[in-house]
């Protein structure tokens, strides 16, 4: 299995809908950072992480794949 990849050096801020499962991009070869689109699958990485918020609002979700919170940013993208 390959190794995951940074999709990206900073969140990216989602819109997110309560109670709607999200898949989150574990691997970073999703070309739909922050999210997946099934790049994993090709890549023969690491596959998405299903969540789902309580709250509708605005989300900072990492690209970075270092969070500690997947998949929420938690700024170790800057360690």
């Amino acid at each position: 299995m390959n190794k995951p990849i940074r999709g990206g050096d900073s969140p990216i801020i989602k819109p997110l809908k309560a109670n709607k499962t999200y898949s989150w991009c574990t691997c970073g070869y999703s070309k739909d950072q922050p999210l997946c689109d099934g790049a994993h699958k090709e890549a023969n990485c690491t596959p998405s992480l299903k969540f789902q918020v309580e709250e509708e609002k605005s989300y900072a979700l990492c690209t970075c794949k270092q969070t500690s919170n997947p998949p929420f940013c938690d700024g170790n993208h800057n360690l």
